[in-house]
């Protein structure tokens, strides 16, 4: 494996004069089985070999515990109890914990994946023109989701009156799974939705790209987040030192995925493995892959902007205010140190 040597790090960090004395630090960190958080997943992966990646880099007085969720809230939740540390976690998942703390309990302290989304219809021809939108019905994976608010602010965009129970355009929330049973069977006319599963959309159910959501954001240049790095306050506040060391190795390993994406992809399916029972075939995972852009930007414009959507659509009430939700201090340090570009 083409591992680049980690930087060792000097015992006695966050005041511990002597290995002998010290007591390991636990550092609790969520992900879900998914290839949007191929960081995670990968290093969750590595860890499981006894070649954990941010192991190496933190020092032996860490212990890294690695914890699986399935939905955001659940992370979010989790952070709010002191369960977990830091998470990989989707935007509205954080948006959403962002402002019922008041913004007092999360901050996004790096990015961790772009893009992946696409609008996917039957590929009968029963939608070939945006006004054929008109009395279909539109499956998007949960109510308020990222790409449930994306599918309603573009369908609002093309004319069509769209409500929580229905308007022109019937969207209806469904779990991913679900979702591509239901398309199968004809009872989805179309579906908003994210790798893996607009790939197994197109492969299993023989669906058409309809668009690409890059499509929906020529001020980003097509790049929009779809997963967080999300850290607690309290550990931001408490043990910056330590975060800003994860922050780096989470930056090196977004850097080695990229260029050993064949690699990172068998780990990653190994784990997703591990974790769910059933890796993803190698075509599905090849297709999903080449929709995304791992990266330690947080692509800043894309949230602020679905967030707007999210409130115009009806999904916040309150227009919502995210002057807090980012610190990308420790992130830009470490740029810096790397010679890297600053995120602004």
């Amino acid at each position: 494996m083409h591992w680049p040597t980690p930087t060792l790090l000097v015992c006695g960090f966050l005041g511990l004069t002597s290995p002998a004395f010290a007591e390991k630090i636990v550092l609790r960190v969520g992900h879900f089985p998914n290839v949007t958080h191929a960081q995670g997943v990968i290093a969750h992966g590595l860890s499981r070999e006894g070649k954990g990646w941010f192991e190496q880099r933190l020092g032996p007085d860490v212990e890294v515990q690695w914890f699986v969720y399935n939905a955001g809230p659940s992370a979010m939740e989790a952070i709010f109890t002191g369960a977990l540390d830091i998470t990989y976690v989707g935007p509205n998942p954080a948006i959403n914990a962002h402002l019922r703390s008041r913004g007092e309990e999360i901050r996004i302290v790096a990015g961790a994946c772009s893009g992946g989304a696409a609008l996917v219809v039957q590929s009968d021809g029963r939608i070939r023109t945006d006004a054929d939108f008109r009395g279909r019905r539109v499956g998007t994976p949960q109510l308020g989701n990222t790409q449930d608010v994306a599918a309603r602010a573009w369908l609002a965009s093309k004319g069509f009156r769209v409500t929580m129970t229905g308007g022109d355009v019937l969207v209806v929330p469904t779990a991913n799974p679900d979702q591509l049973a239901m398309f199968q069977k004809g009872d989805l006319d179309a579906v908003w939705t994210v790798e893996p599963w607009v790939t197994r959309l197109a492969l299993e159910a023989k669906g058409r790209v309809y668009l690409e959501e890059g499509a929906l954001w020529p001020q980003t240049g097509g790049r929009y987040v779809t997963t967080h790095l999300v850290s607690s306050v309290r550990f931001l506040k408490q043990q910056p030192a330590l975060l800003k060391r994860w922050i780096a190795a989470h930056v090196e390993l977004t850097q080695w995925i990229n260029q050993h994406a064949d690699e990172a992809k068998q780990i990653l399916n190994a784990e997703i493995k591990a974790e769910t029972t059933k890796a993803l075939p190698r075509e599905t995972l090849d297709g999903a892959w080449r929709r995304l852009e791992l990266t330690h930007d947080p692509v800043r414009a894309s949230l602020l902007k679905s967030a707007e959507d999210a409130h115009r659509a009806g999904l916040l009430r309150e227009k919502p205010d995210l002057s807090r939700i980012y610190d990308l201090k420790l992130l830009n340090e470490v740029l810096r140190d790397k010679s890297l570009a600053e995120i602004p």
